[in-house]
């Protein structure tokens, strides 16, 4: 993407279709008098009351216990330097969004016009009662040193400079494990550090706790060596000053066991690496671009063990390990702070999580066959679903023991059940569905490229490496969209009535024809039929011309199933193709089946769907949860329309008995925990989450899903074409460009998944 490319969508995305990235949405009910009279006056006068007998009752009627101020006054912004607070507030909406979606934190950005440190601490100190914590951001180091001692000191709620100490614990916890894996001895290892700022020098500090000793360390800044004869340093760098003398970087690096960067791109060299001892273990997060290029690191040391910021690599070291759920801990016991305790009992137990046995979901997740401890693997992914059960409780734990919880949680498996519900707010299930189609991208048709949405989703999925899109429609008319969206890339372009392809057409005929003579088909009306566009996407699909094929966006969908049926047809052993949607909702991803093909499938058909359904869950890295759903309940009418539901659940239950369903089951029952245990306590879906609904017929299913896309403004992905020999994928009439992102992103995972079992 060229750059006023990429500049205009990061503007568009943070403008429209309103500003920002963050908004306050209510709790509680305010449809009625009765309801406002509650929330405001003059009901609210009743815990305003008990507040003012106890302070601590503000934490049981307010959402302070929950809401953390993420403050920044602009003067270190990303790699942006001092940009201001004004401009440092993408950034910090930004941060507000990470700790909603990976730890259900509510957040509100601050943003500071000062560069006064007693000012600045002395308004975070008068807004602190509204907020449960204080999440400090990109302020220029040395007075973001003093501003968070200081406002540790003087406040009773958690405070943590993110830059700092976020950094420090990620990177602590990957050392520990490189340590074990080089097989050296913390205490006698050197490490060089290229950089000295506010990271760096928490990274030290936090190191030097483990055990690191600091006449081994040598730090550099953009001045050089942190050494005797510097006179310009900071009270903070001047812990690192060391006798040693190195003229540069490369001569410090020579025997060195550790290599940490925190500094700027490209200033180490292959040399240097292969100067170092034996097992050495680089650390470069400079971002974007490292201090050396991992493909040039890696390919001069066979033994090296590498990290960097980057997610396109191995080991990446990614503060959204840390702060999300370092908060997450100590809000939930009510900590008055986040002490040195907490923060190394949030690094054991991110070394600790990465040499346990990886679920298959997280493997699956990311396209891997199997993610275990190794070189390659010295701490969790970012989106291992376990982080947000395995962070909180042993920071919640350390803030315990250390004796700065207020609130001890008592029941621990409650607590987690808890942490698992917060799982639900957010949209990580499509984040990894893009990354696992970037791991291996394919080669996947865009049936009508001439239509400018499509042609955007085309671009989108080109410039992101989701796959290797092949645009198909009129040449002139896609060339002048793409010039109208600058999407400049040299991107194959296909057009089936075109001169030169021609003999494409005729071949691809033959074939048809072929397929289709007994069925009232001539060759003539093959060599026209071919020239339509889904025929011809799906017979490229077919001869394996390309891995897969979108269409449906400008067309209904039986006038693109029927083409796709007719050339690519269903996998082996599939009586009946099915389609289900998959929508992403605020309790958490949600799949629907049968949206789009089957009207009214039989009891043996609806076990059949639900079977090709729960596969697709897997796909996804997912442990179906399913329930075939009814206006009934468990028997509770002989209707034929609720006795087909319980023929396919008994026969699911008889042929696929580790397969977690049951029903026939009302949605509500189905959704709602408490309910089905209550009721229906011998169901194998009670105490669980369900994630996936049967329906009976396709007017329900179509009916529920186009719903919940409208009411609960869902996103929406799919229909996904199930049992299909070949990666086919059917858009809604009217897709959106993101919805067809994400149809890309599954046709190249099921293209995937199909080439990796030779289908």
């Amino acid at each position: 993407m060229n750059r006023n490319s990429k500049r205009r969508e990061a503007l568009v995305y943070h403008a429209k279709p309103r500003p920002g990235k963050i908004e306050v949405v209510p709790t509680k009910k305010y449809s009625s008098q009765r309801d406002l009279a509650l929330a405001y006056s003059p009901g609210v006068a009743e815990p305003c009351l008990e507040i003012a007998k106890d302070v601590n009752n503000v934490y049981k009627y307010t959402a302070k216990g929950n809401l953390v101020a993420v403050i920044s006054n602009g003067t270190a912004v990303l790699g942006l330097g001092d940009i201001g607070p004004d401009a440092s507030k993408p950034v910090m909406e930004g941060k507000g969004l990470l700790f909603k979606i990976f730890a259900g934190i509510d957040v509100f950005d601050i943003e500071v016009d000062t560069k006064n440190v007693d000012e600045f601490v002395k308004t975070v100190k008068n807004i602190a009662p509204t907020f449960g914590g204080i999440n400090l951001e990109d302020i220029a180091a040395p007075e973001a040193f003093e501003i968070e001692r200081r406002l540790k000191e003087e406040l009773d709620i958690p405070v943590m400079h993110d830059d700092q100490h976020g950094t420090a614990i990620i990177s602590a916890a990957a050392l520990l494990n490189a340590l074990e894996l080089a097989e050296k001895q913390i205490e006698h290892v050197r490490i060089v550090c290229s950089g000295a700022g506010s990271a760096a020098i928490s990274c030290m500090r936090l190191y030097n706790r483990l055990g690191v000793d600091l006449n081994n360390v040598v730090m550099f800044d953009s001045e050089g060596l942190l050494g005797a004869h510097r006179n310009d340093l900071s009270p903070e760098q001047q812990e690192f000053r060391t006798a040693k003398e190195y003229p540069n970087l490369a001569a410090a690096m020579k025997g060195a066991d550790v290599f940490l960067g925190l500094s700027v791109g490209n200033i180490v060299t292959g040399e240097m690496i292969k100067s170092m001892a034996n097992d050495p273990i680089v650390f470069a997060m400079a971002n974007p671009t490292p201090e050396i290029d991992y493909n040039v690191a890696i390919a001069s040391r066979p033994d090296i063990i590498m990290a960097t910021g980057r997610s396109d690599h191995p080991n990446q070291v990614n503060n959204v390990l840390g702060f999300p759920f370092i908060f997450r801990g100590a809000l939930d016991v009510r900590s008055t702070a986040i002490n040195e305790e907490m923060k190394m009992a949030a690094v054991q137990a991110l070394a600790g999580l990465a040499k346990e046995p990886v679920p298959e979901q997280v493997n699956i997740a990311y396209g891997e066959t199997r993610f275990t401890f190794g070189r390659d693997y010295i701490i969790p992914k970012p989106f291992d679903p376990r982080l947000i059960t395995t962070i909180p409780p042993a920071v919640a734990k350390a803030a315990m023991d250390s004796g700065v919880a207020l609130q001890p949680i008592l029941n621990w498996q409650q607590y987690e059940d808890e942490l698992l519900d917060r799982l639900g707010d957010d949209n990580k299930i499509v984040r990894l569905l893009l990354d696992r189609a970037k791991s291996n991208p394919k080669r996947i048709v865009f049936a009508e490229s001439d239509q400018l949405d499509v042609l955007k989703a085309a671009q989108i999925v080109y410039e992101e490496g989701v796959a290797i899109p092949v645009l198909l429609g009129n040449r002139e008319v896609i060339l002048e969209l793409k010039e109208s969206i600058e999407f400049d890339a040299d991107v194959e372009i296909i057009d089936p009535k075109s001169e030169e392809q021609k003999n494409h057409v005729n071949r691809y005929a033959e074939i048809y024809w072929k397929m289709r003579k007994r069925k009232g088909i001539t060759l003539f009306e093959a060599q026209k039929t071919m020239r339509q566009r889904d025929y011809f996407a799906a017979m490229m699909v077919s001869e394996g011309d390309a891995d897969g094929m979108l269409s449906g966006h400008s067309r209904s969908y039986p006038s693109v199933v029927k083409p796709v049926l007719e050339v690519i047809g269903r996998a082996k052993g599939v009586q009946k193709v099915a389609a289900c949607n998959l929508m992403i909702t605020s309790r958490g991803p949600l799949f629907l089946a049968d949206t789009s093909i089957n009207i009214d499938p039989t009891a043996k058909e609806l076990a059949k769907i639900a079977q090709m359904t729960a596969a697709a869950v897997k796909m996804f890295g997912m442990e179906p949860v399913v329930a075939m759903t009814s206006y009934a309940n468990f028997g509770s009418s002989t209707n034929e329309k609720a006795t087909k539901v319980g023929e396919a659940v008994a026969y699911l239950h008889r042929y696929y008995p580790d397969l977690i369903v049951d029903g026939e089951v009302q949605a509500d029952f189905a959704l709602n925990r408490d309910m089905l245990q209550s009721k229906f306590p011998f169901s194998k879906l009670a105490g669980k989450k369900v994630n996936t609904l049967v329906f009976s017929n396709i007017d329900s299913a179509n009916i529920t899903y186009k719903m919940i896309k409208e009411l609960e403004k869902a996103d929406n992905i799919g229909p996904i074409m199930l049992g299909m020999r070949k990666p086919v994928h059917v858009l809604q009439l009217g897709a959106s460009v993101d919805e067809m992102v994400s149809m890309a992103a599954i046709a190249v995972i099921d293209a995937q998944k199909k080439e990796k079992h030779g289908m």
